[in-house]
């Protein structure tokens, strides 16, 4: 049973980290430094809540932040999700480590969980940043920001909450390749 609970709380913040990469591995590191629901201390993963480590993070957060216009380019979307997905693959496999002697997997697994999420987000803020203006569409970093926090909060408190999740992100996959079908449906009739 230990084993299922370490494996969605995995799936779960590899899922929070896909949709933002900074704000999960930041919760994470600190529900494990207050001992709530994870502890890195003594795995190979304990770097993630060292201060020193939280600390580059939040500033690699507000670096972001800062260049977030510049970031929006294909490349810099590119560098971020593959940011994403690597911080995923780490807090699975450290979650695998706190309790269990095997932690490979999870970077496997955290890898898969990750990229489902970075790419069911990207292309739902891309749909949705095309039918905003300007100023809305500024804000949506900020919504998937909270989504990733909560997110990560609830995968490991709640770690069932996680196959929701990711039942979601396949949701939203499956729904934008079904839109991109219809879209040009019409002009097929023309014909």
């Amino acid at each position: 049973m230990k084993l299922l609970i370490d494996i969605l709380q995995g799936m779960g913040l590899a899922s929070a980290a896909g949709v933002r990469p900074f704000l999960p591995t930041l919760v994470a590191g600190a529900f494990a430094t207050a001992d709530v629901g994870v502890d890195f201390d003594g795995t190979e993963f304990a770097f993630l809540e060292s201060k020193v480590f939280l600390l580059a993070v939040a500033i690699a957060m507000v670096v972001t932040f800062i260049l977030r216009a510049r970031l929006d380019t294909p490349v810099g979307v590119a560098a971020l999700s593959g940011v994403a997905i690597g911080l995923g693959a780490i807090l699975f496999a450290a979650t695998l480590d706190d309790r269990n002697a095997v932690w490979w997997p999870g970077l496997i697994g955290g890898l898969l969980c990750g990229a489902l999420a970075s790419a069911a987000v990207r292309d739902l803020l891309l749909r949705t940043r095309a039918r905003l203006d300007a100023e809305a569409a500024s804000a949506l970093p900020i919504y998937a920001e909270a989504v990733a926090l909560v997110l990560a909060a609830l995968a490991i408190l709640v770690p069932p909450v996680s196959v929701l999740a990711l039942g979601f992100f396949v949701w939203l996959i499956a729904g934008g390749r079904r839109r991109e079908g219809e879209k040009y449906a019409g002009l097929r009739i023309l014909r």
